[in-house]
């Protein structure tokens, strides 16, 4: 049976177009419902400046001061010439010229140089004549060098409060490092001494310091200063 429908009014042959449509629009819909925010109000306001309070603050008219100006300087004073007569007479100075030819002979006084002593300091070992010690006159320089040490030694030895170092508390072996100079008069001098206590030290310093005055030692034949060292050396018993 044929139908009798105008195909141009047919309502379902459009119905895929319109239904396609009607999707689309739905999903753009439900995006925009989905993504759609609200903020507050009140936070949009923390940043904006109100302008309105700005133009009714009034701003103070300041009032610039001007100093006043400096006093003028005072005039100068006027210039007094003293007007001088010209009679006075200036003797003239001549100087005589210190230059001197090649001819003219030139006459110097004698010049006296006066010698300086030297202080000089040579060690016992090397000295060529050695200090003499009271009573070691004769002999040769290794029997004056063995009999100074020797009469050294018992001065020390003589003199020297040994019972000191126990009543510091001390025992067993003490060692006392001793050097002094012979000066050029033959005088004992600049003793220096390291113990192991200061009083021991102050005790070898005072004995040396008593040692007798001695024929000076020589060096080229002049009398100069020699250096000495001497140790003391003794036990305390226990």
């Amino acid at each position: 049976m044929e139908s009798k429908k105008n195909p141009k009014v047919d309502v379902g042959r459009n119905s895929s177009i319109f239904f396609a449509l009607g999707l689309a629009l739905m999903v753009f819909i439900s995006y925009g419902a989905i993504n759609y925010k609200i903020y507050d109000k009140s936070a949009l306001g923390i940043d904006k400046l109100n302008l309105d309070e700005l133009d009714e603050e009034e701003v103070p008219i300041t009032e610039q001061i001007v100093p006043p100006p400096p006093p003028p300087p005072p005039p100068p004073a006027p210039e007094v010439i003293e007007i001088v007569e010209d009679e006075v007479e200036v003797e003239e100075t001549v100087i005589e010229s210190t230059e001197t030819d090649q001819e003219e002979e030139i006459e110097i006084e004698e010049i006296e140089i006066e010698e300086v002593e030297e202080d000089i300091e040579v060690p016992f070992a090397v000295i060529e004549e050695v200090p003499i010690f009271p009573g070691c006159e004769k002999g040769s320089k290794a029997k004056k060098k063995k009999c100074m040490n020797e009469k050294i030694a018992k001065f020390i030895q003589r003199k020297f409060n040994q019972d000191l170092a126990a009543d510091l508390g001390l025992s067993g072996r003490q060692r006392i490092s001793v050097i002094f100079k012979i000066d050029k008069r033959g005088n004992v001098t600049g003793v220096r001494a390291r113990a192991p206590h200061p009083r021991l030290q102050k005790e070898a310093v005072k004995v040396v310091s008593l040692l007798p005055k001695m024929k000076p030692g020589k060096q080229r034949g002049k009398a100069v200063t020699v250096q000495y060292s001497l140790p003391i050396i003794f036990e305390v018993a226990d």
